[in-house]
């Protein structure tokens, strides 16, 4: 399973939630804080490349794979 890692690089990088949601534009704090907190299903393509910007990361750093034990497995 792949989810985004934005809490880890703003630690990282000592920024806020608060902070991000700025940079973003004052996107819904709803919408906003179900991202951070990997609480959704789907992100657009855009939010991604303006999180990537925001937060001066390429697009592939966003996320991370975690082991997801409740799928079977593709062979």
């Amino acid at each position: 399973m792949v989810q985004l890692r934005i809490e880890e690089i703003l630690q990282e990088q000592g920024k806020s939630k608060y902070w991000l949601n700025q940079k973003m534009g004052n996107m819904c704090y709803r919408n906003f804080n179900n991202i951070i907190n990997n609480n959704t299903t789907s992100i657009r393509f855009e939010t991604l490349d303006r999180l990537s910007k925001a937060l001066n990361v390429p697009v592939g750093d966003l996320f991370q794979e975690i082991p997801d034990h409740t799928e079977t497995e593709f062979n």
